[in-house]
């Protein structure tokens, strides 16, 4: 009796491993890139950590990089997938790589925008326009905080050559503004949220202040989306039910958002994340399908305006040649595949 049940045991181990590994190898791989320690891409760490990807029978690989500019040149090489990223971006994905934008990460436009020096923040209260022009600020070219910034210079009556625009990048921006060696820049959260509590900076102006919709855009690389249209409805699907657990389980949303934070190097208070909650819209299945939602079969989508505008911008900067038309890279192909799936939709709709 005793050999039949190791031999039993032996069997159901051996069959029972079998099945795992080819549970294993029934995944299919997916490369997702984006950018550490960002409020839009806490739903990649929180679908990770809920193991929600084999759900739908994926294997993510994550890379991720310091801003969009680098990410998109990254697509050239088939280095990822699909993504998330900023919409100016996204823009730029679309005219030099033929990146598609699938679906909107958040709004960010109280997120993006202006941020000055204690110094700075009390000349800019007497007098905005006085207290820029002449000025240099320091931001990333070509991002969604720039695109705020010079909807700030707007709103003041100032044009872009009215200042002196100076290239860093993000960590470089907070070192500088932290050592008193900048007094104006072009910032995203939560960097903002960082400087403001370690180097008492504070945001003069955001994309919002100015009428600007700054949103984050969901992408794919334009090869691989037509090839695989099934595993870019899954991916949305799983990104999507990220956000809608997070709208119910915020308190635990929070502890893994400081977890994740922390890993890109950020720390901020818990009042910040908050904020991050509570400033920054995210859009369900359905709001995202109607934002994008098009009539008459011309690009006049809520979505279709706000990538005009930011397509104007990138035009005004030199960034690209002419205003593309957004109907050739936003589109809604495959949200509309996970509206179609009864599977997905529940899925993307889950707080659970």
């Amino acid at each position: 009796m005793k050999k039949t049940t190791l031999a039993t045991a032996l069997g159901l181990s051996l069959f029972f491993g079998s099945v795992s590994v080819a549970q294993a190898q029934a995944l299919t791989p997916i490369k997702i890139s984006y950018q550490p320690s960002l409020y839009w891409a806490l739903p990649f760490h929180i679908a990770t950590e809920k193991g929600w990807w084999k759900d739908v029978g994926l294997a993510p690989e994550f890379s991720t990089f310091p801003a969009g500019v680098p990410q998109i040149a990254a697509s050239a090489a088939g280095s990822w997938d699909v993504g998330g990223t900023g919409s100016v971006p996204a823009v730029l994905g679309h005219v030099r790589f033929g990146i598609k934008t699938i679906g909107v990460t958040n709004d960010e436009s109280a997120a993006n925008g202006l941020v000055g020096s204690a110094k700075a923040a009390a000349e800019f209260s007497k007098d905005p326009a006085g207290a820029l022009r002449g000025k240099t600020i320091t931001l990333t070219q070509n991002s969604t905080a720039d695109f705020a910034v010079q909807a700030c210079l707007k709103k003041y009556g100032l044009k872009k050559s009215d200042v002196v625009m100076k290239n860093m990048g993000q960590a470089e921006i907070i070192s500088a503004l932290s050592s008193n060696n900048s007094d104006l820049a072009g910032m995203w959260a939560p960097n903002t949220y960082t400087v403001e509590e370690k180097a008492g900076a504070k945001m003069l102006c955001s994309g919002k202040d100015s009428g600007a919709v700054v949103p984050g855009a969901l992408i794919a690389r334009g090869d691989y989306a037509k090839q695989n249209p099934e595993n870019v409805a899954k991916f949305l699907a799983v990104y999507l039910r990220a956000w809608s657990w997070m709208s119910v389980n915020r308190p635990e949303a929070i502890r893994m958002m400081k977890d994740f934070y922390a890993k890109g190097g950020v720390s901020i208070s818990e009042a910040a994340m908050n904020k991050e909650f509570e400033t920054r819209p995210t859009f369900t299945l359905a709001q995202q399908l109607k934002n994008m939602q098009r009539t008459g079969g011309s690009a006049n989508s809520p979505m279709d305006g706000w990538f005009t505008e930011l397509s104007g911008f990138m035009r005004e900067t030199g960034a690209v040649q002419q205003v593309p038309n957004v109907a050739d890279f936003v589109t809604d192909e495959y949200l509309k595949l996970v509206q179609a799936d009864p599977k997905l939709r529940e899925l993307a709709n889950s707080t659970k």
